[in-house]
């Protein structure tokens, strides 16, 4: 599809609401299109972007679709024959996923592009604030709220753009990076990727349309991402030559350091100086939902992550550590799709039971139906071969009802999941 941006006034975004959706919907309004957008459901993001102008319907029906928009972006969730896209395919406007329309949005920008299987959005908002604090004045789409501004976008003037870019169905080939930074990789959406190979073959696609003048940043001593780099057309950088197990962050965790080290490697290929780096990284916030301090439940602290892979659970639970070394620890898992479940259960048995306590919630189905039958109440019982105490509950109001009960100011308490297990952390410390 041939579409040039500037060229286009008017734009409506179906599912609006989600994350990427919401940044890229604020892209466009900061472009001064006409930004219109439906969601089955309204939240915060929607009020926010009501509030700038852009017009929301909070149903989603083919009168949404009217002869003057020029584009109509959807999310990968909507089916086929959903009202709204039958409808503009009616008045023949064209129609681009989130992430074609990313890519027409950011690849004619100096892109940095942020992928990996772990840290995509916290490396992206790190790096967002070396460059901002640097004078750079980027343009960015970052897969959370930066709790420096409660914002998911950064509107910039200059040539950058920094930009969190997913592999779930080879999606971020839609993007041609200056610059790519692959932080890790490990066998993820198991419902799409048939093993690590598959995985490897994605990344290898993604970094071969990095631009012929550009480079790639990665951990080069990576047993999963060496496969990719090899015999590449471009440099290859390796991040670890910046990692400082001594910098000052206020995000806890050896992965945290990690991403600094790949965000400030990004930084040094673009002439920023290291000192500036480390000033801004040890001004770093953070996102919401990455580790993200809630509030107190009986004196216990209480956090919120987005935590739904074993290596990112294992990482949460030792920056915890590093934290509060002499505190029971309480993890509330929600697991994240049932195939990512069922192909790693015993790893998360294993991730899990490096919590002193465990409290496993039904499996968040996303946009899967439950083929092999795993349940989250099979995985307590496989962590009790790992953990002292793991328990299972149908319902957030159970466990909330147990954690009031059971913690006091000896304990620390971390909500982990990818599925709307955040509730339950908002409400444990209302």
């Amino acid at each position: 599809m041939d579409l040039k941006l500037e060229k286009i006034s008017r734009v409506h975004f179906i599912g609006i609401g989600g994350i990427g959706m919401s940044a890229l919907a604020r892209h466009f309004l900061a472009e001064k299109k006409q930004v219109s957008g439906s969601d089955a459901t309204l939240g915060t993001l929607t009020k926010t972007l009501d509030s700038q102008g852009v017009q929301i319907f909070a149903e989603q029906l083919a009168s949404n679709i009217t002869k003057d928009i020029e584009l109509v972006v959807y999310t990968e969730a909507m089916p086929e024959d959903h009202e709204e896209l039958k409808a503009a395919r009616s008045l023949k406007i064209p129609i681009m996923s989130y992430f074609q329309a990313l890519g027409l949005a950011m690849n004619p920008y100096y892109l940095i592009a942020v992928a990996g299987t772990h840290g995509k959005t916290t490396t992206t908002a790190m790096m967002t604030d070396i460059f901002e604090a640097t004078g750079k004045d980027p343009t960015s789409i970052i897969g959370s709220l930066r709790a420096k501004t409660k914002s998911n976008y950064r509107a910039g003037k200059s040539k950058y753009a920094i930009v969190e870019a997913c592999e779930y169905r080879r999606n971020f080939l839609h993007l041609k990076p200056d610059v790519l930074v692959i932080t890790n990789l490990e066998h993820d959406h198991i419902d799409y990727y048939k093993d690590i190979a598959d995985v490897q073959t994605a990344f290898r696609e993604l970094a071969e349309q990095v631009h012929e003048t550009g480079v790639v940043i990665a951990n080069t001593s990576d047993a999963n991402v060496a496969p990719v780099l090899k015999d590449l057309k471009v440099p290859v950088l390796s991040y670890i030559s910046e990692l400082d197990l001594e910098l000052s962050l206020k995000q806890p965790g050896l992965h945290n350091r990690l991403n600094a080290a790949a965000a400030a490697t990004a930084a040094r290929q673009e002439k920023i100086d290291a000192a500036d780096s480390k000033e801004a990284l040890a001004n770093f916030a953070g996102t919401h939902r990455r580790f993200e301090y809630k509030g107190e439940l009986n004196g216990a602290p209480v956090y919120d992550d987005y935590a739904h892979h074993p290596t990112e659970i294992r990482a949460t639970i030792e920056a915890v550590r590093e934290l509060y070394r002499d505190r029971k620890l309480t993890v509330v898992f929600q697991p994240h799709t049932f195939t990512r479940t069922k192909a790693l259960f015993v790893e998360f048995a294993k991730a899990l039971g490096l919590a002193d306590a465990v409290i496993l919630l039904p499996i968040y189905a996303a946009r899967e139906e439950n083929v092999s039958g795993v349940t989250s109440r099979e995985l307590s019982v496989k962590a009790l071969e790992y953990a002292q105490n793991a328990r299972y509950f149908k319902k957030f109001e159970e466990v909330e009802k147990v954690l009031k009960k059971e913690l006091d100011g000896e304990g620390v308490v971390v909500i982990m999941g990818a599925g709307d297990v955040t509730l339950l952390a908002d409400s444990l410390v209302k």
